[in-house]
């Protein structure tokens, strides 16, 4: 492949992109539109684990020092934890928020390697945590549901509102994470919101059912995931012991009767089909974006089918990278670790 595959509706065909941008994150050297990691970088397993290695963010420096947490009104009595590293000085180009993917929060590895090169860029950085993830467990009585668009929406809105102070906002996201900034990209597009100048979504899951399938038919993945899970709903059991008692739902080790278990007791979702489809991705979402957005993908991700977001229609508002190699949401491309992702991102957010 000479370049990743760029689907646009306005066109009849795929068309190759070779154009190279340049980045100061790594010594000023070219980054080419097609990721093709060394060797010893190839497995898709091996960028899907170093996308969330926690020794990739070594040591604190100034966007870890300006960070604050913040609460944010995300209306109907929520609230949302959120962490805001604001540049002191120069003026700033924008402002970015993040978000990061299931169970992940402001910490996770791609959040902070993403927060820092932004805010070197000079850009104020909002790291969003959703409902029940990172120290956020205690704000709402409620579960989190990948359902509860109206509350992400809402927040992105208000961190816009009261942190770009009359700079142009960005949107990106990670896994779950993407596939929010995509409904929020959908939400804004329908209400005539303007307050997004560009939406950039990282390996978003189509179809979640499915994509929980796949996380609990590998192995590693299923046990980095169930750990974390658990560890979670054991924390929200602890503060609100009078509402929850997930003792059955603890003792079981796959995802998806987990949440089959979960939605029966806890939510009026008649079956899994019915949750999942809440927020599966299909034709009457990208075809109907008019804000910028961005689609970057991978053939070999684990978790997601490249092959469903090929398919679904596309407004010509959307762009759509497909990458041959990456993992999920991985795209780690030398010795560093640096992410290739970086450098095209910041072309998006720095176009007129």
């Amino acid at each position: 492949m000479g370049g990743p595959i760029i689907f646009n509706t306005s066109i009849d065909k795929p068309v190759r992109e070779m154009s190279i941008i340049k980045t100061n994150m790594n010594e000023n050297k070219p980054v080419e539109e097609h990721f093709s990691p060394p060797w010893y970088l190839k497995s898709p397993m091996v960028q899907t684990l170093l996308n969330s290695a926690r020794f990739r963010n070594r040591g604190t420096g100034d966007f870890e020092k300006s960070s604050s947490e913040k609460i944010i009104d995300a209306g109907n009595g929520v609230r949302l934890q959120g962490f805001f590293s604001e540049r002191k000085t120069g003026k700033a180009k924008g402002l970015v928020i993040l978000l990061h993917g299931w169970e992940g929060s402001e910490k996770s590895a791609y959040m902070v390697s993403t927060g820092r090169f932004f805010y070197k860029h000079g850009f104020h950085v909002f790291r969003l945590n959703m409902r029940d993830h990172g120290s956020s467990h205690h704000l709402n009585t409620g579960l989190f549901l990948g359902t509860l668009i109206d509350e992400l929406y809402a927040a992105v809105r208000e961190i816009s509102s009261l942190f770009a102070k009359g700079l142009p906002a960005y949107l990106a996201g990670f896994s779950m994470g993407a596939n929010f900034c995509i409904r929020v990209a959908k939400r804004a597009s329908d209400d005539g919101y303007v307050g997004l100048k560009h939406v950039f979504a990282v390996n978003p899951p189509v179809d979640p059912f499915d994509s929980t399938r796949r996380v609990d038919e590998v192995s590693f993945i299923r046990r980095y995931f169930l750990k974390k899970w658990k560890g979670s709903l054991a924390k929200k059991q602890s503060l609100f012991p009078d509402l929850y008692d997930f003792s059955s739902i603890l003792a079981l080790k796959k995802c998806i009767p987990m949440t089959e278990i979960l939605l029966r007791q806890y939510t009026s979702f008649s079956s899994l089909e019915e949750y999942f489809g809440e927020y599966t991705l299909k034709d009457g979402y990208l075809d109907s974006i008019t804000i910028p957005c961005t689609l970057l993908t991978s053939e070999d991700d684990p978790l997601i089918p490249s092959a469903d977001i090929a398919s679904i229609k596309k407004s010509p508002a959307v762009r759509f990278m497909l990458q041959k190699r990456g993992g999920h949401c991985g795209y780690i491309m030398n010795s560093k670790l640096d992410s290739w992702y970086l450098p095209h991102m910041l072309r998006a957010f720095s176009s007129p």
